[in-house]
């Protein structure tokens, strides 16, 4: 049998990614609450009580991450619980993410924390959104949280996948606030602009030592059908939008919006490291009928390994891509989500070797590869999909609030001890994976 080892760079970051909304529970003052009372989410779920983070367990599933050889621990703050009603600050709430962060300082994790993650207080969203300007707003609430986490935390995201958040909000119309205009987007677009950029200088006028970016979404993209030119002219024009419009402004100050490009001067330069958040890649299709997917159907390969529900596809090649178009931007990355819903845990142990493997690959190239946040710790409310998918390391269950170790936490755990991947942890955990990976010859 084939040997070898995978090592990763010193003081490399491992760690899981969560967000607020998503494993707190109890929370009813922000736009998806209203969403999902509305029966706008997969089987009419809710979060209901979530992981119950806001209950306290964020402590058990600190200690279990910090047992299992993390060192890093990325999650999100909710805007509605510090800021319930415009102007007016909840001190207990800001002081319960001071606790989250400090206990992760003590169990010897590094926070990133990200501001903004899918969610809005009702009273931003009743106001009008995101298409209102709420750069003020958005600055005012950053400079509360990082003068409350600054003792705690060095690592900030100001935005998570802004890309999807347009495209799903604003043009798919399946979050809220249920749009579906390509001019409702390009506002979006240029207003979370504006509000990162803004609060980027914010967090650097308080904390200067501190790190900031965004985690930006990309989808690997390919022509269905190589030899049609519409096919090839809408992949170019999807990936272009929504891969490349949000960093290219930060990088080059042009925003590419849905139907145009505008300069976005102001935004240039504001970031420090790059996040990446990368599942899968797709085949895209012209279609002079699917208006509000912009043209194009993306699909994966008949012959594509799929996740349970068909939302992702094991298509690790596509991540060394991912890394390849970031590292362009000549920023430190940091992977802040990669992972597969997988009740079972069948295919995650697989996803997770072959693409670390390629993780490895990138760091090897001395690429700025700086960390890796698995997403995600413990099963949780997945958006509009609610409680039908599963992508935690452990299982949760729903109604009694219990954590079953999944064999991919402990796979996990020890690539995290190891800092490294070996020929014989695949051998052990996924063993399918392992010809491919360590060939003889």
């Amino acid at each position: 049998m084939a040997e070898a080892r995978f090592t990763f760079p010193k003081h490399f970051l491992w760690g899981a990614a969560t967000a607020a909304h998503q494993v707190e529970g109890g929370n009813t003052n922000n736009n998806w609450h209203a969403w999902e009372q509305a029966g706008r989410v997969a089987g009419g779920h809710s979060a209901r009580s979530a992981c119950d983070w806001w209950g306290g367990r964020w402590r058990e599933d600190f200690d279990r991450a910090a047992e299992a050889g993390q060192n890093a621990h990325r999650f999100s703050v909710e805007w509605s619980r510090i800021e319930p009603e415009p102007g007016r600050w909840d001190e207990a709430a800001l002081d319960h993410y001071r606790d989250m962060a400090r206990g992760l300082r003590e169990r010897g994790l590094e926070p990133m924390v990200t501001l903004h993650h899918f969610t809005d207080p009702i009273w931003l969203a009743d106001g009008g959104g995101w298409e209102v300007d709420r750069t003020e707003a958005f600055t005012a609430f950053t400079i509360k949280v990082v003068e409350a986490l600054k003792a705690s935390v060095r690592l900030w995201c100001t935005f998570n996948e802004p890309n999807v958040y347009v495209t799903m909000g604003y043009l798919m119309g399946v979050f809220p606030p249920g749009v579906t205009s390509p001019a409702a987007a390009a506002t979006v677009m240029r207003n979370l602009l504006a509000a990162h950029a803004a609060a980027y200088h914010a967090i650097h006028r308080i904390q200067p030592e501190a790190q900031v970016g965004m985690a930006h979404h990309y989808r690997g993209m390919a022509p269905e059908r190589p030899w049609f030119p519409p096919d090839r002219w809408i992949t170019t024009y999807h990936a272009r939008k929504f891969n490349g419009a949000f960093p290219a402004a930060l990088h080059a100050g042009w925003l590419g919006l849905p139907l145009g490009f505008t300069r976005a001067a102001g935004a240039r330069g504001t970031q420090d490291f790059f996040g990446l958040n990368y599942y899968s890649s797709d085949r895209v299709r012209f279609s002079p009928f699917a208006v509000r997917e912009l043209f194009g159907r993306r699909s994966y390969p008949k012959a594509a390994e799929v996740s349970p529900t068909g939302f992702i596809a094991n298509q690790p090649e596509g991540f060394f891509e991912a890394l390849r178009w970031a590292q362009r931007f000549g920023l430190p990355i940091y992977v802040t989500e990669n992972g597969i819903e997988d009740a079972a845990d069948r295919l995650r142990p697989r996803y997770l070797a072959e693409h670390l493997r390629q993780l490895w690959l990138a760091a090897n190239f001395n690429w700025k590869v700086r960390g890796y946040f698995h997403w995600t710790l413990v099963d949780n409310f997945e958006w509009e999909r609610g409680w039908s998918q599963r992508f935690g390391l452990w299982e949760l269950d729903v109604e009694t609030q219990a954590r079953i170790r999944r064999p991919s936490a402990d796979f996990y755990s020890e690539i995290c001890r190891a800092n490294a991947l070996s020929s014989e942890m695949v051998a052990r955990y996924a063993p399918e994976a392992f010809a491919d990976m360590f060939p003889n010859e």
